[in-house]
């Protein structure tokens, strides 16, 4: 008699994933949210040479980011290899298999001003295809205001938009592709999805779903882990991006 995996998600997710290009999946990785903190806490304490971070002008609250450490921070190993991550992974790409690309840290302090604005994540990752997925997960409680925000459809604009630092400055030079359309100018003319989440939800995205984040005006720390993955059609592409 077979039994279900409890873990990965059911069907009405699955054509959410497809649809809106995002789903909110509940508890899945609650398991793994202390060893995860610990994670971060490790890196923050000894960033690597790919740290992003950012200190708002204004002095409001410091964002942390980090990338590309789970081979170097114990509690990430563990989490690659034996979370259901790559299960969940493969199930809502609809692939035979699931194959880790990156981790990356982002923690925004209580209070800080920086928002993350409109962007997609595809059009300066070094990789092609159309199987993959990033788990979006909070350590902490995370209100609506301040969550992870989704233009639903987006990835299937068939449009790789131009990326841009926080600076606003061209990420790629020579890059011709047109900018993210101003979402915040009118907000209504898009289905955008965002979700109040708990320590161990996850935000599963398509890397060409166009995203972003108010800034953190709550009294909360917003430590997040996301880890991304691509699926059996993923193929090596240099963009010809700079750091």
């Amino acid at each position: 008699m077979s039994t279900i995996d409890p873990s990965l998600p059911d069907d009405a997710a699955v054509a959410a994933f497809a649809a809106d290009g995002a789903v909110v999946l509940r508890g899945v990785f609650a398991p793994h949210v202390e060893a995860l903190r610990a994670g971060v806490a490790r890196l923050m304490a000894a960033p690597s040479p790919r740290e992003r971070s950012y200190q708002p002008k204004d002095g409001s609250g410091f964002f942390f980011q980090d990338l590309c450490n789970w081979r170097d921070v114990p509690e990430f190993t563990d989490f690659v290899l034996s979370s259901p991550a790559a299960r969940v992974a493969a199930r809502l790409m609809g692939s035979p298999c699931a194959r880790f690309f990156h981790d990356h840290v982002l923690v925004k302090e209580p209070g800080s001003s920086i928002a993350t604005p409109w962007h997609q994540d595809m059009p300066y990752y070094c990789v092609s295809g159309e199987e993959n997925v990033s788990f979006w997960i909070p350590l902490d409680p995370v209100a609506r205001a301040t969550s992870l925000e989704i233009v639903a459809g987006s990835h299937r604009w068939g449009l790789d938009h131009r990326p841009r630092r926080f600076d606003g400055s061209v990420l790629i030079d020579g890059d011709e592709r047109p900018d993210i359309p101003d979402i915040d100018a009118d907000r209504s003319q898009y289905r955008i999805l965002g979700w109040e989440l708990e320590p161990g939800d996850a935000v599963a995205f398509a890397f060409r779903a166009v995203h972003g984040a108010a800034a953190n005006v709550s009294t909360l720390r917003r430590r997040v882990f996301s880890a991304r993955w691509v699926g059996a059609d993923a193929r090596f592409l240099d963009r010809g991006g700079r750091g």
